[in-house]
């Protein structure tokens, strides 16, 4: 069994999200920031999550100051998510993605797939895709289009060819 189906992360309203619930399903990991300038991706990723979730796509979006563009508590941040920019795909409370607090899922996961610059997250809207075995397949940069994963996202849920 991989590790990534040992963590266990806190969602928005504060219930545990047990990674091992998605066995099976490709998982997009993005830390997002609601007032960063790349925001607009939360569209993109919106968008992804409509048209893959029934074929087991799930994309956890990890809130994360650390960059100071994610301001307020969970209430606020989901508020933010929901309400104004229409994002339904599963949220976790706020996290650290880089240092000595980091979030034992986010300092796999740069161990797993470092970046060009050395494994530290640089920006909000790093994004990693996770394979349906559990096993992490690709990163990519803040500035990556959530269009662009598209292709990899159909290869990793096998749809390649049927849709």
């Amino acid at each position: 069994m991989s590790i990534f189906y040992n963590f266990e992360i806190i969602s928005i309203d504060g219930h545990p999200i047990h990674i091992s619930n998605y066995k099976g399903k490709a998982v997009l990991v993005v830390n997002i920031a609601t007032r960063c300038g790349l925001a607009p991706q939360l569209d993109g990723l919106e968008a992804l999550w409509e048209k893959y979730e029934q074929d087991g796509l799930v994309i956890l979006g990890c809130p994360s100051n650390q960059f100071a563009q994610q301001p307020g508590d969970s209430e606020e941040i989901a508020t933010e998510c929901r309400l104004v920019r229409g994002v339904k795909f599963p949220l976790t409370q706020e996290m650290n993605v880089n240092g000595s607090q980091a979030d034992p899922l986010w300092q796999w996961l740069k161990s797993e797939l470092p970046g060009t610059l050395g494994a530290n997250i640089k920006w909000n809207f790093t994004k990693f895709l996770i394979g349906r075995d559990g096993q992490p397949l690709s990163r990519y940069s803040p500035t990556t289009d959530p269009a662009k994963l598209e292709g990899d996202i159909v290869q990793a849920l096998g749809l390649a060819g049927i849709k």
